[in-house]
């Protein structure tokens, strides 16, 4: 198996190894060999394919990180014709951008990586429903 050389602040690798050994990893490399298959599969749902998605992402980065709102801000832009609603606010110390997109899944994914790939930002949380789906539970 090939090996890859990973850089990470020292308090993940601590997190890595606890984990690893909390639920009995043959090591980290397990841990982030687990990790990325769940990352690249976790937009993998034939159900979604070709829906029409109503996507609610949360971003959260620290306060005074002028490069992240920024870069967040430039997104907002280039996916404009996705986005529904956005709403900046401030938690404790950190900024949280909200958004709100009607988009089709890989839409969706590609924007979520994109957050994902920026340096400081701290998480990107979503989740997804077929926008045909609304409402059905209730007349059941």
């Amino acid at each position: 198996m090939p090996v890859v050389s990973v850089s990470m602040p020292a308090e993940l690798i601590e997190r890595l190894d606890s984990h690893a050994t909390a639920h009995d990893y043959t090591g980290r490399s397990e841990v982030v060999r687990e990790g990325a298959r769940a990352l690249l599969t976790e937009f993998d749902d034939d159900t979604l394919e070709g829906e029409s998605l109503a996507g609610v992402i949360s971003v959260f980065y620290d306060f005074g990180t002028q490069h992240v709102e920024r870069r967040v801000t430039e997104l907002r832009h280039e996916h404009d014709d996705h986005i529904a609603s956005n709403d900046h606010s401030h938690v404790d110390d950190y900024c949280v951008d909200l958004f709100v997109l009607e988009a089709a899944l890989e839409d969706i994914s590609a924007f979520v990586g994109t957050l994902r790939a920026i340096e400081d930002v701290e998480t990107v949380d979503y989740s997804l429903v077929p926008i045909e789906s609304v409402g059905q539970l209730q007349d059941a």
